[in-house]
């Protein structure tokens, strides 16, 4: 067997784009609990109570909703060396950007289907305020408990027209191990679960069937997911979003890969949210990815409610089909504060 090498240590953050910045602040702050962390013209750095560095979610104000970029961290400075020389040996345009918030520099690229990525290893440890600091001193925030209660970001989602093209990248470029796959017969694949560590998933792709672009022909966004601590926490947030009138799209129940309890809202701005918990860890070093065949998939082995239409579908930004719309259920307007 080929000896598995980690030059990355785990998913750092992403950034948001939503044409409604206001709204999609509220949600993340009010109703998931997220903590702003700073803010610069157009962008807002917000922070679950788990994360050691500043932020985990970068808002950004945008005509369209989508990915702004997944940024991935490195294990060290030699690291991302040769993950940058690998790039460029492969061919793959790139540039390095600036610091951003107490983060990099980092060195940006796409992937096989054009989402925005960065690499960096530089960061800033969080420093609480006083208000904020926490009684363990393993924990880098207090336990606010405020709304439902997200300690992280767990996994970005991406659609794209070759699913298999953009797992391979990250396997043989990157070092991601892919935990699972659903595969065709004729090879292609409709999803890949791939981490960095032994979390069942840090990023996933799925099939693109609308084949849609976003901003500047880059893949589109399906998901992202934010981690709370008990299936508990996955109800409580399921509770939240009803009082708060914002459309459940899916769960709260069990999915199939990675076994993980979820919970799907769009968030103002109509990017897909989900709120997840449990699922297992792959500790074993000489796993085999687990291979679904389509017809194994589509039988749904788990239990809980299958997944709406629009799970395939759906996705930003919009590429104009009629699911394809932003959500027009959102309440208007979209509740101040709560509590």
């Amino acid at each position: 067997m080929t000896e598995r090498w980690r030059d990355v240590a785990h998913i750092g953050h992403a950034e948001l784009l939503t044409p409604t910045p206001e709204a999609s602040l509220e949600y993340f702050t009010t109703l998931l609990g997220l903590t702003l962390a700073d803010e610069r013209p157009g962008s807002w750095y917000l922070r679950g109570y788990g994360d050691y560095e500043p932020y985990c979610l970068k808002l950004t104000a945008a005509a369209a909703p989508g990915l702004g970029h997944l940024a991935v961290r490195a294990w060290s400075p030699e690291a991302l060396s040769r993950r940058v020389e690998w790039l460029k040996a492969a061919g793959v345009p790139g540039r390095w950007v600036e610091p951003d918030c107490g983060k990099g520099p980092a060195y940006e690229f796409t992937d096989p289907d054009g989402h925005p990525v960065r690499i960096y290893y530089h960061t800033t440890k969080y420093q609480p305020p006083a208000a904020e600091r926490p009684a363990m001193k393993s924990n880098h925030q207090r336990y606010r408990g405020a709304g439902a209660n997200v300690r992280r970001l767990e996994h970005v989602n991406l659609m794209a027209r070759d699913v298999r093209a953009c797992r391979e990248f990250w396997a043989d470029g990157f070092g991601l191990r892919t935990f699972e796959v659903i595969r065709r017969d004729d090879g292609s694949e409709d999803g890949a679960w791939l981490s960095s560590t032994v979390q069942g998933h840090e990023v996933i792709y799925v099939r693109d069937y609308l084949g849609g672009t976003g901003l500047s022909g880059s893949g589109r966004l399906h998901h992202l997911a934010f981690w709370v601590d008990s299936r508990e926490d996955v109800l409580r947030a399921a509770d939240l979003m009803n009082d708060a009138g914002v459309p459940i799209e899916a769960g709260p129940s069990r999915h199939i890969p990675i076994q993980g309890f979820y919970l799907y809202t769009r968030e103002p701005g109509g990017n897909r949210i989900e709120v997840c918990s449990g699922g297992y860890l792959g500790f074993d070093p000489d796993d085999d990815p687990v291979v679904w065949t389509a017809a194994e998939y589509a039988a749904k082995p788990g239990w809980g409610a299958r997944l709406p239409s629009t799970f395939r579908s759906y996705g930003t930004p919009p590429v104009g089909a009629p699911e394809e719309s932003v959500s027009s259920d959102w309440p208007a307007p979209f509740p101040t504060r709560i509590g």
